[in-house]
């Protein structure tokens, strides 16, 4: 499975030591995907703060303070959703960034849903500064556009960052 470029990669870890700069996420559809590609930047050690995986609607409630009720009415995926995922993660890793994904992979017939997108969110400082809908692809495998999101998220990423600097 191919994720993000390495070049890309390290040069985001680059932009986030300059700007001393910590990170932490909260991930659905990728299930870790995210977390694990952070790890693999030149010292990741010194910017990345760790992650978690709410994978279903009642660990966004419980670990996020994600409210259920508002939560159920779409399967926990929506651009608030995102943003309240990046702003609690943040807060609770003590990273000055909050990064999140929450969306479909794949699609899923039994819940209305025929095509693949997630929404995004950056938090920096307990504020949003970036929140967006990223599309997948319904005829890939679900490895494919998790790999497609997590592409998507590290540009994304390096993108926002920079403009901040």
């Amino acid at each position: 499975m191919k994720t993000a470029d390495q070049k890309v990669l390290n040069e985001l870890s680059q932009v986030l030591r300059d700007q001393k700069l910590t990170i932490a996420v909260a991930e659905s559809c990728t299930a870790g995907l995210l977390q694990n590609t952070l790890s693999q930047a030149e010292q990741a050690m010194s910017f990345f703060q760790g992650g978690m995986t709410v994978y279903n609607v009642g660990q966004k409630a419980k670990q996020l303070n994600i409210n259920p009720i508002i939560a159920e009415e779409n399967n926990a995926v929506s651009k608030e959703i995102a943003e309240q995922m990046a702003l609690e993660v943040a807060e609770k890793f003590n990273a000055e960034l909050g990064y999140s994904i929450t969306g479909f992979a794949r699609p899923v017939p039994e819940e209305n849903v025929s095509s693949c997108y997630a929404y995004i969110a950056i938090s920096q400082d307990s504020k949003i500064i970036l929140s967006k809908k990223i599309t997948g692809d319904a005829e890939k495998e679900l490895q494919d556009n998790q790999s497609i999101f997590i592409d998507k998220m590290i540009k994304e990423l390096l993108t926002t960052v920079k403009k901040s600097w």
